[in-house]
């Protein structure tokens, strides 16, 4: 009765009012070849008592974050997410709050989109950034398409650099209107700059490369522009939000679209999802944007408000007039990014890109000391690093399980050229005793 509001008796009074005598009479229509003639095969109910610890039993059995030293990266990381978050998204007029169409009954919502676009574009250090995609993966497909809007142009270069899975839905997006994607290869884990001058071309739309890469890696992005820019291409960079507390924003070293994955800004793991994807521009693309833009303006009365702007709900209807696919957008994500960074502010956020990189470091010098284990790549590199380890990542990884740790994400089902490679993550919440645990672990794994 808990979750079915209507008794026996009131379910009685209804068929009663229908005028039928049950509900298998409802269900009369149905061909008895395509009804279930027997009880569906589950368990009996239990008591919610009951029902909680057989949950909680079950959860038990899972390797979580909570409980075990996380070393996992490749696009979702195990960075602190401050209190006052779930505080704030838990309140009513933010949890269910509806899409903001009317802004005359959405200020509080459009305000909070309105913070986080600005807060984005600081970090990012671009004019403008949008209300948030779904995504890292979709925000950088939707910039290859932009790029492909903006120059009319056919072709994008991907720095093999990049995150494969979002490689792939690159390539699904792109398949449609039919523009080619060329790679370009990585040198010493960072992109090779030569082979990059080479694969762009009079055709190219836009270069794409990730800063730190997938493998961790630190790209030359001034040099990438300077190579985009000269074929009249744009320059796409992936990054990840939360190291540009520290690293200089890419909007500084020639970047005309700035695009990644912003979970790490508060949001939780959740086993892959929801995450928030960062989307910003130069001012002189902001019409060809993705997805929605609040802007502020001010009413008959002089006071500050604000709106969806540039895009209307009806242009993602009519789809031969739409800059995207996209028209809506994660607002409770961006709100706890928001929250985030407003809690963090400039000097927490510089903190945590100093913890990360340096426990990272110390990680990363940690294990090269260990008899067959060695840095794939001598790039420098910022909170991620790849291992090249004697013995099968995959065996390596379950048996420090074992020791409760998530030792990393073993590459060879992304690339099978570094299928004896394991890619570590290390962030602010890792401490020493984990890693010189870790450390011990893995010497014993790969003996």
């Amino acid at each position: 009765m808990r979750y079915i509001s209507n008794t026996p008796a009131q379910q009685r009074e209804m068929l009663a009012q229908i005028g039928v005598g049950s509900i298998e009479d409802l269900l009369a229509r149905i061909p008895t070849k395509a009804r279930l003639s027997r009880p569906l095969n589950v368990t009996a109910a239990m008591a919610e008592t009951d029902l909680v610890r057989h949950l909680r039993a079950l959860s038990a059995l899972n390797a979580d974050a909570d409980d075990y030293a996380c070393f996992l990266g490749a696009g979702s990381y195990d960075h602190s997410v401050p209190s006052p978050i779930n505080h704030l998204i838990s309140r009513g007029e933010f949890f269910t709050a509806y899409t903001p169409y009317q802004p005359e009954a959405s200020q509080g919502t459009l305000r909070s989109i309105f913070e986080y676009q600005s807060m984005m574009a600081e970090l990012t250090g671009m004019d403008v950034a949008n209300a948030s995609l779904y995504d890292g993966a979709s925000s950088v497909a939707e910039a290859a398409l932009m790029a492909h809007a903006v120059t009319e142009r056919n072709a994008i270069v991907l720095s093999k650099g990049l995150n494969p899975l979002y490689r792939q839905v690159v390539e699904t997006y792109c398949e449609g209107p039919g523009i080619r994607l060329r790679s370009a290869p990585i040198g010493d884990g960072a992109t090779d700059l030569d082979a990059l001058r080479k694969a762009v071309s009079g055709q190219t739309a836009a270069v794409v490369i990730q800063h730190p890469n997938f493998f961790g890696c630190l790209e030359d992005v001034k040099a990438a522009a300077e190579i985009a820019h000269a074929a009249d291409a744009l320059l796409v960079v992936v990054a990840d939000p939360v190291n540009l507390g520290l690293l200089t924003p890419p909007g500084e070293l020639g970047a005309d679209l700035v695009v990644g994955e912003g979970q790490g800004l508060g949001v939780p793991m959740s086993f892959g999802g929801p995450n928030l994807g960062v989307f910003a521009a130069k001012q002189e693309l902001v019409r060809r944007m993705p997805g929605r833009l609040v802007g502020a303006t001010v009413d008959l009365d002089g006071r500050r408000g604000f709106v969806l702007t540039l895009q209307t709900r009806e242009q993602h209807i009519r789809r031969e007039k739409a800059t995207s696919n996209i028209c809506t957008n994660v607002a409770l994500c961006a709100l706890m990014a928001t929250i985030y960074v407003a809690v963090m502010g400039k000097v927490g956020m510089r903190k945590v890109g100093e913890l990360s990189t340096a426990k990272a470091h110390y990680a990363a010098e940690t294990f090269a000391t260990i008899p067959g284990v060695r840095l794939r790549f001598t790039a420098p590199f910022f909170k991620e690093f790849t291992l090249e380890l004697p013995k099968s990542p995959e065996r390596v990884a379950k048996r420090l399980m074992k020791e409760k740790i998530l030792a990393g994400v073993p590459l060879k089902a992304f690339d099978r050229s570094q299928k004896e490679c394991l890619l570590v993550a290390v962030t602010e919440k890792r401490t020493r005793a984990e890693i010189d645990a870790y450390a011990a672990a893995l010497t014993a794994a790969v003996a």
